[in-house]
C-alpha cells in the first residue's frame, strides 16, 4: 500500500495502481452521488463535479501527495452533497437557491430581451436551439423557458403543432419496442425463448424471406408480430 502514501518516487506499477484505485473510487462515487448529478448539471452539480475533478487529479499526478487525504475530502463533499440534496427537498428556499424556477425567454411569440439577459445568452444562441428543435420562425413559438440546468423548454402554439393521431381520433396500435434478435451476425438466444421461437424457425426466416445467412447480418430486430427487419453490413 506504499502507492497509496505519498512518496519521493512512484514505480510504474505504483502508478497504475493509482490510478486503478482512483477510477474504482470515483464509480462508487458516482454510484452514490446517484444519475442525477451526471445527467444534469445544475448549480450543486456543477459544483461538486468540479471540486472533485480538481481534488483526484492531483494525487494521480504528484507522487508526493498520498491519495488518502483527497479521497477522505471525496467523501466529506459527497456527504455534503447529499445532506444538500435532502435539505432542498425540505425546505422551498434553499431548492429555489439551488434550483431556482424556470424564466421564459419567448412568450407569444416575442423575445423576452430580460430573459436572455438573465440566462446571459445571445439572441443567436437562442436561434440555434430553435433551429435543434426544427423550429425555423420564433412567432410559432408559444413559450420557450430557460431551466435552471441551463437548457430550453420550448411549446409550440397549438396551431403549428404537428398533427397526431389522437387529434384526428384515428385508431393506433399499442406501443411495441422491437427488441434485437441478431447483433452482428449472432442470435440473442435469451429473446428467442422469451418469444417461444427456436433457432430453426429464424435462420428459416432468414433464408426464405431475406434470402441471407446470420453471419450476413449486421443487426436484426423483431417486434411482438414477429416481424424482422434485418440490416446487412454495408
Amino acid at each position: 500500500m506504499d502507492f497509496f502514501r505519498s512518496q519521493e518516487t512512484l514505480t510504474s506499477i505504483e502508478w497504475i495502481l493509482r490510478a486503478i484505485t482512483a477510477f474504482f473510487f470515483l464509480l462508487m462515487v458516482a454510484k452514490v452521488m446517484g444519475q442525477r448529478a451526471i445527467s444534469k448539471l445544475r448549480l450543486l452539480d456543477f459544483v461538486i463535479v468540479l471540486v472533485l475533478g480538481n481534488i483526484i487529479a492531483h494525487p494521480l499526478s504528484d507522487e508526493q501527495l498520498g491519495m488518502k487525504g483527497s479521497m477522505i475530502t471525496t467523501i466529506v463533499l459527497v456527504v455534503l452533497y447529499t445532506l444538500g440534496l435532502l435539505i432542498s427537498l425540505k425546505s422551498t428556499r434553499v431548492e429555489k437557491f439551488l434550483d431556482p424556477s424556470p424564466f421564459p425567454l419567448i412568450k407569444n411569440g416575442e423575445i423576452i430581451y430580460k430573459g436572455l439577459n438573465k440566462a446571459r445568452i445571445s439572441i443567436e444562441q437562442l436561434l440555434a436551439e430553435l433551429r435543434k428543435e426544427k423550429i425555423e420562425d420564433v412567432k410559432k413559438v408559444a413559450l420557450a423557458l430557460w431551466e435552471s440546468d441551463g437548457k430550453i423548454s420550448i411549446f409550440l402554439d397549438p396551431k403549428h403543432e404537428a398533427l397526431t393521431p389522437e387529434i384526428c381520433r384515428m385508431k393506433t396500435e399499442p406501443f411495441d419496442l422491437p427488441r434485437t434478435i441478431i447483433k452482428e451476425g449472432k442470435i440473442d438466444l435469451t429473446v428467442l425463448r422469451e418469444i417461444n421461437k427456436e433457432e430453426g424457425w429464424l435462420i428459416n426466416v432468414l433464408q426464405n424471406h431475406h434470402q441471407t445467412e446470420v453471419k450476413n447480418v449486421l443487426f436484426a430486430t423483431i417486434d411482438r408480430n414477429n416481424d424482422i427487419k434485418v440490416f446487412f453490413y454495408r
